[in-house]
């Protein structure tokens, strides 16, 4: 397996997050609802304990992940994601 980078993947439009969101929902609702939704993505695409999820961003329904270019090509795939890009360093 190939070294691992962090990126950021961003979601495809979601109605519950959208409704969440507008309805002004706990904080703590939204976290949870997004951290589930976005370890679901992660446990059916990737095997286990090949990733690590660094967090979750909730104003735009992302999230950033250490993953190889590998796993990133398959993030890429899923209909459920709108983008993945890689984290560019600043030096």
């Amino acid at each position: 397996m190939g070294s691992k980078k962090t990126y950021f993947v961003f979601m495809n439009f979601d109605p519950e997050y959208e409704r969440l969101r507008k309805n002004r929902a706990r904080q703590e609702e939204l976290d949870m609802y997004l951290s589930r939704k976005h370890e679901r993505l992660l446990s059916e695409l990737l095997e286990p304990n090949t990733y690590s999820k660094k967090s979750s961003l909730v104003i735009v329904d992302g999230f950033a992940v250490e993953i190889t270019d590998e796993q990133a090509k398959l993030l890429r795939s899923s209909n459920k994601v709108r983008i993945v890009e890689k984290n560019q360093e600043l030096e």
